[in-house]
């Protein structure tokens, strides 16, 4: 019952949380001067030019009717016509959402690994160099933003060290045979390696800069967690049977020490894929966040909304699926 009480308080407090979006950024990116239609057409362009295309799009209307039909169309799975492109916004937006979730799982995989091995390696060294090592590590990987450490990666692994690409999702060259936009995954399905590799090569040197703070994050709280832990009773008894300090941490003190962090990752998540906006512009990589970006150098006010309200339903049902995962996962709240 907790649990569907859980449910149905994510639910209505997430149709609220779009509701708002939508209206925010509604209203706000109206406000912000300049008209989309004259920077559309030429130069040269009349009066009489610029009010037949506001007619067509519908901006010519008071804002509050703009609003209402709008929503109605959203309602209806009718996110409007991009201005720039003249493309359904849906249509441009689902063709870019494949791109960007690759790279933040990608991202997000990395940051797990790199910080659970971080967590792991300090709990089990803890007291030592080693832990202090890794805290100074965590530290600098924490003061240094995404964008930047793109930036040095792109100097290391891409100038010095030529191992990596730095622009582009996927060699122009290369024939794609996916029926889909998620490449890496179905390169994978279709045991394409050659293709899987060189998406992986396009997608490291940005997965890696999204996931060296997150990697900090997780590693701090890990550890923190696992330290206390180590000092409860269960873990005390499995230290008396003759287990070793390695296998005490992992098989007794992680399951529980790693509750918190999941809830972490799943907050960090939303943040990591707003990251890609800038990360994205960084490497030329054809994702959601770049035409974020051209979106607003254009001013195409139905391409922008739509890609701030499918930001915010990805960031309410990440948040969504972390609650009920933790229910789940957490016996006090399960058998409430």
């Amino acid at each position: 019952m907790a649990i569907l009480r859980l449910l149905a308080i994510r639910l209505f407090t997430t149709l609220v949380t779009l509701s708002g979006v939508a209206v925010i950024v509604f209203f706000v990116i109206r406000v912000v001067p300049g008209n989309p239609i004259a920077m559309m057409l030429p130069p040269g362009a009349t009066d009489e030019d610029i009010a037949r295309l506001s007619a067509l799009y519908g901006l010519d209307q008071p804002l509050v009717t703009q609003f209402g039909i709008w929503v109605a169309g959203v309602v209806q799975g009718d996110f409007g016509t991009s201005i720039t492109t003249r493309q359904p916004v849906l249509d441009l937006v689902l063709g870019r959402l494949p791109a960007t979730l690759e790279l933040s799982i990608m991202a997000l995989v990395m940051a797990v690994i790199l910080g659970g091995a971080a967590a792991l390696t300090g709990t089990r060294f803890r007291g030592g160099r080693t832990e202090g090592a890794i805290d100074v590590a965590n530290g600098m990987a924490l003061s240094v933003p995404d964008f930047l450490w793109g930036l040095v990666l792109i100097l290391l692994f891409g100038v010095l060290l030529p191992l990596f690409h730095i622009s582009g999702r996927v060699t122009p060259s290369l024939e794609l045979p996916f029926t889909t936009d998620f490449y890496l995954f179905e390169s994978l399905i279709r045991l394409r390696f050659d293709l899987w590799a060189d998406i992986v090569s396009h997608m490291f040197m940005p997965a890696l800069a999204l996931a060296i703070p997150l990697a900090a994050i997780i590693g701090q709280l890990l550890k923190q967690s696992l330290k206390e832990t180590m000092n409860l009773d269960y873990v005390t008894l499995a230290r008396t049977k003759g287990y070793g300090e390695t296998r005490v941490i992992l098989r007794e003190a992680l399951r529980n020490a790693a509750l918190p962090t999941l809830t972490l990752v799943g907050v960090q998540f939303t943040f990591l894929i707003g990251g890609t906006v800038i990360i994205e512009r960084l490497f030329s990589y054809e994702g959601l966040g770049n035409m974020a970006i051209d979106a607003v150098i254009n001013r195409d006010l139905p391409l922008i909304q739509g890609i701030v309200l499918l930001f915010a339903l990805i960031f309410t049902v990440v948040n969504l699926i972390v609650d009920l995962l933790y229910a789940v996962l957490n016996p006090r709240l399960r058998h409430a």
